[in-house]
């Protein structure tokens, strides 16, 4: 495994491997319990055997990965499909690849650095493109982040930030070498070398001590800026072991300001000068709401610091606590579990003894020590243990706080040590030699030796009768107790033994060693080896039944086998640590395995059955609860609790006195308080008897104006309906001369209308017998122009049937897709039906919270609705345009009867003089294409001030999905603020308990009213259904609201992204219209220019020819109606344009 990146929507994870000496990518999904692998990419045809930086894309589709020297290439990859978008080569100077990285909003550009490496990637058409080149001098870039879209910053080795805007150097510092202040360094002097640290599940501060710089000399030396990360206000780094700088921006362009240093605490037990205290930080990151800071250092240490929310909190100098207990930095030696208590011991080479509890998950006891420890075991009853150091064996009482040497041995170097099964004996490890020895009375009951290399590892049998031994040379005893001899031997010389164990019964020895196999020993003779496939054995442990073997390999993995032992190739195999498997052990239950690793990882593993069940024990055994204390311990704390009631005591009659002082100062303030108030009192009665006088006097006056009002309205009303009867009877008078009048007028139209009857019959008789020689003579022409018709409506008939189906095609992709849409939203209604439904019938406490969730899945329906109105939308739309396709037709075929009426127009006018005909024709030929052109051009127009008014409409519905959008992300944000302040109230409730249990401590001495005080708590905090269901709820409430919030994220980014596209479209279309506008316009006044020039021309024309003109008027009345029809067409033109 060379590198890791996890996605930023928390759901993936990349792993960088390498298969068969070719580079792959493993993506696994993480949100899923247990995690499931997605994809594996690989690229064979590069020349590379690791990647060795990843990164995720901002919406977590895209993964880019750079492979190692000597030849870096930077691959960009679409992983969810296995595709390799592009891939180059990257000239680097240097010989190291420090990381790689996406801009925050671009999923196209890409950051890449490392020693002589600073290049900017952008994604585009299949390659990637260097952009923005670095323009200065090169150097050894170690780290980067994005501050924003453009800004990069980077550490140097030589202790320099940089930041680059497209390549170019914005600002510049060098980071001072920092010495911790004189405040915090005087709290280490506090703190002796080898004192403890106790841990819980819910407090894990430790008393933290600072760096301190012992080395003078390395002031002058230049740090190195080795981790960066960006948040909102500014950027954190790391200039030197062991501290943290922040830098902020200031109200100055693009400045940042150092505002804060942020210490590690020291390691005071290193026993190197130069190297004391010093943890380089390794990678810093901050929680998503920036309210933590959590880095890791180069000893396995995971630390945090609770950024300050204002200015005020902010202090210059702060420091780490670990995030939640110290953990291993060095190999762990020496691991084991007892029976009585669910705790498990360990130590290490890092000179620490420390007490899990494999239950809670959490550090008990910790201690650090001056020499190296290399082996560790507990005591049955989970009281004492047993650790062996360079200099001395010692066994040590594992008080509450505190591990207390009581007895020491002189036993230098002891690589292995062992408790009895029944706590009464243990066996202590001294070379080639094992000593035997009383726990009761610590005397050496037995010696027992024949080994002729280093003892590797020894084990006790059920019933501590036999012992069992193995050394580096190939030889494994049984050893029998009561005699002090050899029972039983196996001897091979080829094979350096690591680990044995044994079954429940001790009839048989299970050992691994260097030659890669499983031995089962019995009687002295191997009865069974299992080949390890070319992988070293180095830890071997057995269930307490018996029925199953747990093996560690040199390359950190455990493997599972059944017993009897079955073929070479049937077992299970974990990936567990990164370095050799040291120690393991099975607690006595067998529902766990404990594993440790020469990376000093250690491991707690829950054992399932092949159906994926825990293991069960035939009978339930409860762990004792009882802890050691020192008598001096109990002395100091019964004087202190003493000490203290008494300053409560004196505190209490000081607060009685104050009490009785403000008492008689506020009776004081009371008085003249209520004799100002009295006088008040008065002047507000006084005020309000004058304003009641006032108040009954305007009323009175008011009433007398009513009155006058009233007649007076009374007066005008007669008046007008007098004057209104007079009107009307003038009008009378006027109706009824009109109606005479009107009859008159009546008679005298029929006999008009008559006369014109006349005249017109006798006209009509004329022009009929006219027009029908004229029908003769067209009907040879009409035949032959309906024969053309035919041929182009068939071709129009063809063009028609093509564009119908390409709409019916369009029509169809696009119910296709907002059907599977529409089946999408369906799903995850569904979806969120049935987990509300689980919800309701789990928790009935939370019933509000489920009505809320029910609102959402209505909003759900409400949007599913939205876009069922979008497609019938689109399909009224698809309608229109047939219709519009209908209409363009009719409009085609009123054009060619227009243009057949001209026609047969200009046939006519081949009869006058052959000069003005020749003319006109001209004439004609050039305005008639010009005036197409212009009802052409004139109904694009129309058709663009469509589309303009639909492109309007898309976006109206547009800004209303963002609108209600932006209104679920607000609903989400106050549901966030309630929780937060849910989080808050339980706080109150933590600290009046811990109140409580402080005032509970001042009856230590009186037992009854200790046990009411305590059972008072009991009624007062606990209640069954928190017990019960406290655990539950916080868990499934957490992934609940993670699910809601991804999923109105990913709907929020995807509209987002449409609406962007959309605006685009739309900015591109409008472009268009505007350009085709000004070239519409411009051809426009061309033609009006022309227009005016063929004008002057006709007129003058006419003016020649005005003779011969009215001859012709006179002979053919069909000529004056078409000059004259133009003519207005011509006008209409002008005043169109």
């Amino acid at each position: 495994m060379q590198a890791l990146a996890i996605s930023p929507n928390r759901r993936y994870l990349a792993v960088s491997e390498t298969v068969v000496e070719q580079p792959a990518l493993t993506v696994y999904e993480v949100s899923l319990v247990p995690s499931r692998r997605r994809r594996t990419l690989a690229a064979a045809e590069l020349p590379a055997r690791e990647f060795v930086a990843l990164a995720f894309s901002p919406d977590s589709r895209y993964l880019v990965a750079a492979t190692g020297p000597p030849e870096v290439h930077l691959t960009y990859w679409l992983w969810e499909k296995q595709r390799l978008m592009a891939a180059v080569r990257v000239e680097a100077l240097g010989s190291s690849l420090c990381q790689v990285s996406f801009s925050p909003q671009d999923n196209a550009q890409v950051c890449i650095t490392g020693n002589g490496i600073f290049k900017l990637f952008k994604y585009s058409e299949g390659t990637l493109k260097t952009t923005g080149l670095q323009k200065g001098e090169l150097q050894n870039y170690l780290c980067h982040a994005w501050l924003s879209a453009e800004k990069v910053v980077c550490g140097t080795d030589t202790g320099k930030l940089i930041i680059f805007e497209s390549g170019e150097v914005r600002w510049e510092t060098s980071v001072e070498y920092k010495i911790p202040p004189r405040e915090l360094e005087e709290d280490t002097t506090t703190k002796e070398p080898g004192s403890l640290t106790s841990f819980s599940a819910f407090h894990s501060d430790i008393s933290c001590d600072l760096v301190a710089d012992d080395n003078g000399s390395q002031k002058d030396s230049l740090p190195q800026i080795c981790a960066v990360a960006a948040y909102s206000k500014g950027f954190a780094c790391s200039s030197r072991p062991g501290v943290v700088l922040v830098f902020e921006k200031t109200e100055e362009k693009e400045v940042y300001k150092e505002t804060q240093e942020i210490w590690i605490p020291r390691d005071f037990c290193n026993s190197e000068p130069e190297q004391s205290g010093r943890e380089d930080i390794i990678c810093i990151c901050f929680s998503p709401s920036e309210e933590t800071m959590i880095v890791s250092t180069t000893k396995n240490q995971l630390y945090m610091f609770t950024m300050p929310s204002t200015e005020i909190m902010k202090e210059k100098s702060a420091h780490f606590i670990h995030l939640n207990f110290p953990l291993h930095s060095d190999s762990i030696t020496g691991l084991d579990s007892c029976i009585r208590k669910p705790i498990v011991a360990t130590c290490s080479l890092d000179r620490s003894v420390r007490i899990w509890n494999y239950k809670t998950n959490t550090l008990e006891l910790y201690k650090q020590y001056q020499e190296e420890a290399y082996t560790v075991s507990l005591h049955p009853t989970g009281l004492f243990c047993l650790v062996g150091f360079s200099d001395k064996l010692r066994l040590m009482s594992l008080l509450y706080e505190d591990m207390h040497v009581f007895k020491e041995f002189t036993i230098r170097g002891c690589r292995e040590c062992a408790f009895s099964n029944g706590g009464h004996l243990f066996a202590a490890v001294n070379g080639n030699v094992i000593h035997i020895y009383s726990t009761t009375t610590f005397e050496n009951t037995n010696n027992l030796k024949g080994h002729s290399g280093k003892i590797r590892a020894v084990k006790w049998s059920a019933d501590d009768a036999k012992l069992v031994s193995c050394d580096a040379h190939g030889a494994v005893y049984e050893w029998n107790l009561l005699t002090g001899k050899r029972e039983s031997e196996c001897v091979l010389r080829s094979c350096n033994y690591s680990s044995i164990a044994l079954s429940p019964f001790a009839k048989i020895i299970f050992a691994v060693g260097s030659d890669q196999t499983l031995k089962e020993i019995s009687e002295s003779s191997i009865l069974h080896e299992v080949p390890a496939f070319d992988v070293v054995y180095t830890a071997i442990a057995v269930s307490r039944s018996g029925h199953m073997l747990f093996i560690g390999t040199s390359l950190g993995t455990i493997r599972t086998m059944r017993y009897p032992l079955p073929l070479p190739t049937e077992f299970n195999e974990y990936q567990a640590h990164a370095g050799p498997v040291t120690k393991m052990s099975v607690t006595d239950d067998d529902l766990f395995l404990l594993t440790a690793s020469k990376d000093g990882s250690f491991l707690i593993w829950k054992v399932y059955d092949k159906e994926g069940q825990i293991l069960k024990r035939e009978k339930e055994v409860e762990y004792a609860e009882e802890v050691l204390i020192m008598r001096s311990d109990i002395e100091e704390k019964g004087q202190a609790m003493l000490d203290l009631q008494i300053r409560v005591k004196e505190l209490q009659t000081e607060n009685d006195y104050q009490l009785r002082l403000k008492d008689i100062n506020c009776n004081e303030k009371i008085k003249e308080i209520k004799e100002i108030f009295t006088q008040e009192i008065d002047c507000l009665k006084t005020k309000h008897e004058i304003l009641q006088a006032e108040k009954e006097k305007q009323e009175l006056q008011h009433q007398y104006q009513l009155f006058e009002l009233m007649k007076k309205q009374a007066r005008e009303v007669q008046d007008l309906e007098s004057s209104n009867n007079q009107k009307l009877l003038m009008e009378n008078e006027k109706y009824q001369e009109l109606q005479v009048k009107s009859q008159r007028m009546q008679e005298e139209y029929e006999k008009q209308l008559h006369d014109l009857e006349e005249s017109k019959s006798k006209a009509l008789e004329e022009l009929t017998e006219y027009y029908e020689e004229k029908l003769n003579e067209k009907s040879v022409l009409l035949e032959e122009t309906e024969e053309t018709i035919r041929q182009q409506l068939h071709i129009y008939e063809e063009i028609k049937k093509q564009i119908e189906d390409d709409g019916d095609q369009e029509i169809q992709e696009i119910k296709i897709k907002y059907e599977r849409r529409l089946q999408e939203e369906k799903e995850s209604n569904l979806r969120l039906k049935g987990e509300t439904g689980i919800m309701r019938k789990r928790f009935n406490s939370l019933q509000k919270d489920i009505e809320d969730r029910n609102s959402e899945i209505e909003e759900m329906k409400l949007e599913q609705q939205k876009l069922q109105g979008i497609i019938t939308s689109l399909e009224k739309d698809i309608l229109a345009l047939k219709r519009e396709i209908q209409e363009r037709d009719d409009t085609i075929q009123d054009k060619e009867k227009r243009i057949y009426d001209l026609k047969k127009k200009n046939q006519e006018l081949e009869k006058f003089k052959f000069v003005l005909d020749y003319k006109i024709k001209e004439l004609k030929k050039q305005i008639q294409p010009r005036e197409n052109d212009i009802m052409v051009m004139k109904e694009q127009i129309r058709e663009m001030e469509g589309e303009l008014e639909r492109f309007h409409k898309q976006n109206a519905q547009l800004e209303l999905k963002i609108t209600d959008l932006q209104q679920k992300l607000k609903a989400t944000d106050r549901q966030v603020h309630r929780e937060r302040q849910k989080e808050q109230n339980m706080k109150a409730v933590i600290k009046r308990f811990k109140t409580d249990l402080h005032n509970c401590v001042g009856f230590l001495q009186d037992s009854k009213k200790l046990k009411d005080r305590i059972c008072e708590l009991y009624t007062k905090y606990v209640r069954q259904t928190d017990m019960v269901e406290t655990v539950e709820l916080d868990t499934d409430l957490q992934q609940e609201y993670i699910r809601q919030r991804e999923y109105l994220e990913r709907n929020f980014a995807t509209l987002k992204k449409k609406v962007v596209k959309e605006n685009e479209i739309h900015r591109a279309d409008y472009m268009r219209i505007m350009q085709e506008n000004v070239s519409l316009i411009k051809e426009i006044n061309e033609l009006r220019r022309e227009l005016k020039v063929t004008r002057t021309q006709v007129h003058d024309l006419q003016s020649t020819l005005g003779l011969t003109k009215k001859k012709q008027v006179i002979r053919d009345p069909g000529f004056t109606g078409l000059p004259r029809h133009r003519c207005i067409g011509t006008g209409f033109l002008v005043l169109g344009g």
